[in-house]
């Protein structure tokens, strides 16, 4: 064989080698990842759960899920005993003004924001939609774009930026709303909406509600104009109501969110096919009712450390105050808090058998009193109290949260090519919704950001 010959097959055999080599390499980086082995899985979507099952998680995104699955080149996290669901997604909280026993607008400052979400995200919850309480800060800082795109510490923070009130009324102003609108004629609301809509909110929120009896109700022709001005340019929605006559104008009137209870009244069936012929979701936000009179019954778990973990310094001695307890009791309304409650249980059960859309949210961090983290645990509880299955439960907390928030391509359930919001719990919550609290770990997008919110 010649010289010339013999460099020409070294040649090609170089390149053939190197080619092999390349290939090898893409084929072993696609395969690295980090494999959670031998699961139970909750994904979401309301099946059985799903036992002896693997994760495969590549970067921010779930790649593969399924049983045996191969290990070669891949971090092996052996999770056996272990259950997985979503992370979960709350669609009504309030944040940044809360520090220690008060709500504050001093208060609002991007060290309290992040020491929030940070709280959020301890207790699993990753996404979160601020409904109307929010002040300019959050804007002039990018602080909401960061943290929607994942560029910003704890919980995805999703707002309705300044919502509309009713002056001199609800929502309170000294609980920091000095930047929510209160239009005092229909003829004002455009200009507001226009104001508002520079700020890309996710919804707008408006406050109809009396706060028993307290302030005045906002006029129906007004929140009739918020309404309309806000579908001309694209945006939904979310009331704060409380009465079955304000819920029955309102889905007249086209609002796209029941942001609470009906509390007064058990929901007619009329009105019940209204919601769902409409497509008006319903955030039921138990915990606010059981909030407003648990604390003078001693509930089981105020000594629980996972609840104690969630409140403000002060707020503990607060709530377990001999003088805190029987005020509560002796308040003029506490026996009508009780029924509210009971009421709100027997609505969402209906509203859910009817097939009406019906998300999670709490509105913790409004009051000290609802605690941010742990209300969305006891949510649960309080929405399998109420007649839903644990499962059900669960979606309407993750899948239905996410699909109201418009971000369930991404969101809301595990599955192959979603990103991987995780929540890693010791035992398992079909069995017992309160296990939701069990917290082995949480995972943001891939990534492990906490163990829990117990230090």
């Amino acid at each position: 064989m010649d010289l010339k010959k013999m460099i020409q097959i070294t040649l090609v055999t170089g390149i053939a080698l190197v080619a092999i080599s390349c290939n090898n390499g893409q084929k072993q980086k696609a395969a690295d990842g980090l494999l959670l082995q031998d699961v139970t899985l909750i994904d979401g979507n309301g099946g059985k759960p799903q036992i002896h099952t693997d994760i495969l998680l590549q970067g921010d995104s779930i790649a593969v899920i399924g049983q045996n699955l191969d290990t070669t080149n891949m971090k092996i996290l052996d999770l056996n005993g272990k259950t997985i669901m979503p992370a979960l997604i709350s669609d009504h909280v309030h944040i940044g003004s809360l520090k220690g026993t008060a709500n504050k607008a001093e208060y609002y400052t991007e060290g309290n924001i992040r020491t929030q979400l940070n709280k959020y995200q301890d207790y699993g919850v990753l996404n979160i939609m601020v409904m109307g309480s929010d002040r300019p800060l959050l804007f002039e800082k990018g602080i909401r774009d960061r943290s929607v795109a994942g560029n910003y510490p704890g919980a995805r923070l999703h707002s309705a930026a300044y919502g509309f009130g009713v002056p001199k009324g609800a929502p309170p102003i000294e609980f920091a709303m000095d930047y929510v609108y209160r239009p005092e004629k229909p003829e004002q609301v455009a200009a507001q909406m226009d104001s508002l809509t520079k700020l890309k909110p996710d919804f707008v929120k408006i406050w109809i509600d009396d706060f028993g009896g307290k302030y005045k109700k906002m006029d129906p022709a007004i929140y009739k104009e918020i309404i309309l001005q806000a579908h001309q340019r694209n945006l939904r929605v979310a009331a704060h109501a409380y009465y079955l006559s304000d819920a029955r104008q309102l889905v007249v009137d086209g609002v796209d969110v029941i942001g609470h209870s009906i509390r007064d009244n058990v929901i007619d069936d009329a009105l019940v096919q209204q919601i769902k012929a409409k497509g008006v979701t319903y955030i039921p936000t138990l915990s606010l009712d059981e909030f407003a009179y648990i604390y003078a019954r001693k509930p089981e778990w105020i000594n629980d450390p996972f609840f104690k973990a969630s409140l403000q310094p002060g707020v503990y001695e607060m709530i377990t105050s001999e003088k805190y307890q029987n005020d509560l009791k002796n308040a003029p309304n506490y026996a009508t808090n009780i029924k509210a409650f009971e009421t709100a249980l027997k609505n969402l059960k209906k509203l859910y058998d009817a097939g009406v859309l019906i998300a999670m949210g709490t509105d913790s961090g409004a009051m000290p009193l609802r605690a941010q983290g742990f209300s969305e645990h006891l949510e649960l509880e309080l929405m399998v109290q109420a007649g839903l299955t644990p499962l059900q439960a669960i979606t309407v907390a993750t899948k239905n949260a996410a699909r109201v928030l418009l971000i369930d391509k991404e969101f809301g359930t595990i599955e192959k090519g979603k990103t991987a919001d995780l929540l890693i719990l010791n035992g398992n919550p079909v069995s017992d919704i309160k296990q939701t609290r069990s917290i082995y770990a949480v995972y943001k997008a891939g990534k492990e950001v906490s163990r829990g919110p117990i230090k």
